[in-house]
């Protein structure tokens, strides 16, 4: 059974598009303790009844807060360690040792996080590794992924398999 972290883990969509996604991804916050950043512009309005019925009610226990733009975000979590998701960016998401407070940080769906955030210097790229010739992970498929490494290495260290 998962353990309350002192200081929880943010999940941060920039720009996400697909309103069932991000209810999931606010669902995984509700059950795991992350906490759910979201950075405009969004792809829905956060009211959106398929946001609502993928995990709006668990709104009031995950959400962070809504920014502008992403540099907005920066300016708000100036002294966050901020781990950029993006496909084939060379090093392994497994190869980090993730720590209390960490940003995982997402793109849109259909596009991933641009190039000036990920050569921005806010924070390190890494990527799931998938086979090669694949595009990409669903945006919820790949957050909760991330998020378990990240969990399962702050819960049980990060030999533990």
């Amino acid at each position: 059974m998962l353990q309350p972290l002192s200081s929880p883990l943010h999940l941060v969509l920039v720009s996400p598009q697909i309103p069932p996604n991000t209810g999931n991804i606010a669902r995984l916050c509700a059950c795991t303790g992350c906490r759910l950043i979201l950075v405009e512009p969004l792809g829905f309005q956060i009211t959106d009844r398929e946001l609502r019925r993928a995990g709006l009610d668990y709104w009031d226990k995950v959400f962070v807060a809504l920014y502008p733009d992403y540099a907005a975000y920066v300016a708000a979590w100036p002294m966050a360690r901020r781990f950029l998701f993006e496909v084939d960016t060379g090093r392994s998401s497994y190869d980090v040792t993730y720590a209390p407070g960490d940003h995982l940080v997402f793109g849109p769906e259909p596009s991933g996080l641009p190039g000036e955030i990920l050569r921005g210097g806010s924070g390190e790229p890494v990527t799931l590794p998938m086979l090669e010739a694949r595009r990409s992970l669903n945006l919820s498929t790949a957050v909760g992924i991330a998020a378990y490494e990240a969990l399962r290495q702050l819960q049980f260290g990060a030999g533990f398999h």
